[in-house]
């Protein structure tokens, strides 16, 4: 029997969590599945599975051997997906994590495009703003703002995301419209966005030709999400200051209004980062050329100038 069929049966249950949705997503007959795993079983001696008529789950053997089987199964598909034939249309499973701003207002609106060039990917994407452990998450790239300063990583630059300050009509009218940087120190409220896990708080700056000033303005609240950031200044809870593609529909729809329109935050550098004991697979470099052509055509990004790292 196919020893490599079997691994990928066994798989394939557990992740489906099925006999039946196994022998479905893999196109075999369910007692063709039942006899892969049960041959795999035999040849190792162990018990993978614990089945019951209701669930299965894996051992504390098959919890083991999955972990280590499952990747040793995308090394080989990856093998395959990287000849030639297959570089025009790569297959699998791609992870990605993102912030959430980012998933819901910028990638994944414009993803149908990407799922009519690529069919046969699928993607699972990690949506949070916490830091993710590429290895330990088993996650396959990473998008993120600012720099990259972990030198075990490699990130290729891909644009960047201009920023913009705002509040609702309502808080505007009771607080009054700031002419300049430092009147928000002055009877305005700031709404603080903290990073997850150290607390510490993203700065406001805002420049203004050669002039560059740090406001550090009283808040009532600060959050660690950014749709979290973007709902509490709908509520009116305070000024703003965001990436534009996050605030620009609330803008559009008069929900927001820019203030401090002559003075700008620098704009925040979007990276894909990877871990380099995972070579950049077909999968990651197309996904990566589809988000600089989303930086290079989306009203509110900016495309990269420069070469990968």
């Amino acid at each position: 029997m196919d020893y490599f069929s079997a691994v990928r049966a066994f798989t394939r249950v557990v992740e489906t969590g099925s006999f039946v949705k196994a022998a479905a997503s893999l196109d075999l007959p369910r007692n063709t599945v039942t006899k892969l795993v049960q041959y795999l079983e035999a040849h190792l001696r162990v018990k993978l599975l614990n089945r019951t008529t209701r669930r299965v789950s894996t051992t504390n053997d098959g919890t083991a051997y999955y972990e280590r089987m499952s990747r040793i199964l995308e090394e080989w598909e990856e093998v395959e997906s990287s000849l030639a034939s297959a570089q025009a249309n790569p297959r699998g499973r791609l992870r990605v994590d993102m912030a959430s701003s980012m998933a819901t207002r910028l990638v994944i609106p414009a993803l149908p495009a990407f799922q009519a060039r690529y069919p046969d990917l699928q993607l699972d994407v990690g949506v949070s703003d916490r830091p993710v452990d590429l290895v330990s998450d088993r996650v396959d790239c990473v998008v993120r703002a600012g720099k990259v300063t972990d030198p075990s990583l490699i990130a290729r630059h891909i644009g960047s995301l201009p920023f913009v300050t705002c509040a609702t009509p309502g808080y505007l009218e009771h607080h009054g419209n700031p002419k300049h940087p430092s009147d928000l120190e002055k009877g305005h409220v700031l709404i603080r966005y903290f990073y997850a896990g150290s607390g510490r708080q993203l700065p406001i700056e805002l420049t203004s030709g050669e002039k560059r000033i740090v406001v550090r303005g009283r808040y009532f609240i600060a959050v660690n999400d950014t749709n979290a950031l973007l709902a509490a200044a709908l509520a009116g809870l305070g000024i703003l200051h965001t990436p534009a593609f996050i605030a620009q529909p609330d803008i559009d729809a008069g929900r927001l209004v820019p203030v401090l329109k002559h003075w700008s935050g620098e704009p925040a550098p979007i990276s894909i980062v990877y871990s380099p004991n995972r070579h950049l697979s077909a999968r990651v470099r197309v996904f990566v050329d589809w988000m600089v052509e989303l930086f290079k055509t989306h009203p509110h990004t900016q495309q990269s100038r420069s070469k990968p790292t």
